[in-house]
């Protein structure tokens, strides 16, 4: 009531919040900017960062808490021209590999400008596999300066009566070389709780790079 007060009280005729109706007194007092705002926020929950590493697993903190969580690559290098992949465990990790359907499509353009193209990617869809799902079916630059960056979204992890569903966008410096930018959706097809998911190349470790993992606080 008090910041609604103060707020209102460093009202213009003309609708404009003066400068001081925003100050350390008023804002100390808010409790919950999400609330106020309406929507959720995310809160990170882990950060891995690679080193030479042959994959990077999250085995905690996909739980009922959050119905979605968020991970973020950041410069993933490749050690060997191989694919950026992931998979979904639902025993805590002992054991990665739930039925997957998806779909993949890129937009690509060669830094020489002489290519570019929107195309459908028949080798990066799964149809009831439980393979590793390609973030991206394009060979990436193994180069010092080239890497993968870009975000997974998986939905209500935690559901036991729905599918699994997860989005992904990332771009890579492939080795033509190009910008390429993959678009992936799908779902794992059970009604089995998701409670651990692993990031890996199809071959070789991944060098360096920083995986993050957020949960978006529910509204």
């Amino acid at each position: 009531m008090s910041i609604a007060l103060s707020l209102g009280n460093n009202l213009t005729t003309g609708g404009i919040f003066k400068p001081t109706a925003v100050n350390n007194t008023s804002v100390n007092n808010v409790t919950d900017f999400a609330g106020i705002a309406g929507g959720g926020t995310l809160e990170l929950l882990s950060t891995q960062t690679a080193s030479a590493s042959a994959s990077i697993s999250f085995t905690s903190g996909i739980d009922s808490t959050y119905d979605e969580y968020i991970f973020k690559y950041i410069n993933i290098h490749p050690s060997t021209a191989s694919y950026f992949t992931f998979q979904g465990s639902t025993n805590g990790g002992s054991s990665y590999g739930v039925t997957i359907t998806s779909t993949l499509f890129d937009a690509y353009h060669f830094e020489s400008g002489s290519a570019q193209d929107l195309r459908y990617l028949t080798g990066g869809d799964l149809a009831q596999s439980t393979s590793f799902q390609p973030l991206t079916s394009v060979t990436p630059n193994t180069d010092n300066d080239g890497s993968y960056s870009g975000t997974l979204h998986l939905f209500n992890p935690s559901s036991t009566t729905y599918v699994k569903h997860f989005l992904s966008n990332l771009n890579v410096m492939t080795d033509n070389p190009a910008s390429d930018n993959s678009y992936l959706s799908g779902y794992f097809n059970t009604t089995s709780a998701i409670n651990a998911i692993q990031f890996k190349f199809a071959s070789g470790n991944i060098d360096d790079g920083i995986i993050k993992m957020y949960g978006l606080v529910k509204s």
